[in-house]
């Protein structure tokens, strides 16, 4: 008898096709398409999104089992992600997943995208003490979640409107730097003064982020300037703008350490993998006495592997679902 548990998961929640296989808790690979298609229309186009999705799947899949050296029949159950995420990326996934699990006759797991970007901090080592708290930022979420084991979530704090991710890649798309625009505006922050121009900060209350009104800001900035400033002074807009999202990211972290005594503090999403926002997050740390954790780069934006670790964990609690299960674009915690 196998005892083995080896699962496929499979992420399909916006515009990377991916899949990976864990056994026993342990990543073996983490393949990902991404798709270029995007970058001409300055954004993901949900339509071209899926077909894409439907155009990858299966090669990515047969190379994920491929490269692990496991067959069909060495899995113990499917994984997919549910949600939140576009509905034709998401019923792409779903629907192989459910196909593949119906065929092979083995269990179905569901996975959360948000607790998975959570729990890709379990992939390497170190791994964040229980509880602790998880600023999760991405293009589409950006969260303060509490967590006391790996199923058990809450978020404590989220933004009122646009997400992070979204105050990035809409201020690129203004300053004329192309998609995708969050590493395009971090890497000329790196050489630009942050304290060269002042950026509003929201003043919401509690552990509540706002990022409209810094967006809506640097559009009349630019209007006022004009383009040939905009374009000798790029360096310094993206850093003093860059500095002015950290800044509210920090400013709300550092309030949840506070309110629920926790010291461990860990960020997840395609943003954590912004360089000035781990820098300024580490000098934080010290201020603080934190004990902070940041995933692999390959494990901030979308990908199978944190899918396949909240899926160890769901079978592990024996979180099955049946084949009348649907994708849930918005999906919560």
């Amino acid at each position: 008898m196998n005892d083995d548990i080896t699962l496929l998961a499979i992420e399909s929640s916006c515009d990377e096709t991916s899949a990976a296989i864990i056994k026993n808790g342990k990543i073996l690979n983490n393949i990902v398409a991404s798709q270029i298609i995007h970058e001409q229309y300055g954004g993901v186009v949900p339509e071209l999104a899926s077909r894409a999705h439907q155009q990858d799947i299966v090669r990515v899949v047969q190379e994920a089992l491929t490269d692990a050296g496991v067959q069909k029949a060495d899995l113990a159950a499917v994984a997919f992600t549910r949600g939140p995420g576009l509905l034709g990326s998401l019923l792409v996934g779903t629907s192989f997943a459910k196909a593949l699990a119906l065929g092979l006759n083995i269990p179905l797991i569901e996975v959360n995208h948000m607790q998975a970007h959570v729990l890709a901090h379990f992939i390497d080592e170190p791994k964040p003490a229980f509880p602790f708290i998880c600023l999760t930022v991405s293009g589409g979420h950006t969260q303060l979640v509490l967590v006391r084991g790996p199923l058990d979530m809450e978020v404590v704090g989220e933004t009122a409107d646009d997400a992070v991710g979204e105050a990035f890649d809409k201020a690129a798309k203004m300053l004329g730097l192309g998609y995708p625009g969050g590493p395009q505006i971090d890497r000329l922050a790196a050489e630009g003064n942050p304290e060269a121009f002042a950026f509003p900060l929201s003043e919401m209350p509690d552990l509540k982020f706002s990022f409209s009104g810094i967006k809506t800001a640097l559009l009349y900035f630019i209007q006022e300037k004009g383009e040939d400033f905009v374009r000798e002074n790029i360096r310094d807009i993206c850093a003093s703008y860059q500095h002015a999202l950290i800044r509210m990211l920090l400013n709300k972290l550092r309030k949840a350490a506070k309110k629920y005594r926790v010291s461990e503090i860990a960020i997840a999403g395609g943003v954590s993998a912004n360089r000035g926002l781990r820098k300024a997050l580490e000098l934080e740390a010290e201020k603080q006495r934190w004990n902070i954790y940041i995933p692999d780069f390959q494990y901030c934006t979308d990908n199978a592997g944190m899918i396949a670790m909240a899926a160890h964990y769901q079978y592990l609690n024996g979180n099955f679902v049946d084949q009348g299960i649907s994708p849930l674009p918005r999906m919560k915690i």
